[in-house]
């Protein structure tokens, strides 16, 4: 049995955000990294997080 996943929302330095599982998100000493959100439960929790943050003018879309 599997466990759970995590999503993470990660802003770069150009201004966009992706949406990374909990075993993909870099470390905190990564460069490109501006900001992040989460975790989140579950992938459709992220995808509604990251529209908020485009709409919010907090990330560009892709």
């Amino acid at each position: 049995m599997t466990e759970p996943t995590n999503y993470y929302i990660r802003k770069s330095k150009n201004g966009t955000c992706e949406i990374l599982s909990g075993d993909r998100l870099e470390g905190p000493d990564n460069p490109e990294l501006v900001e992040k959100w989460g975790p989140f439960e579950s992938l459709e929790e992220a995808i509604a997080r990251r529209v908020g943050l485009i709409r919010t003018g907090k990330c560009q879309p892709l």
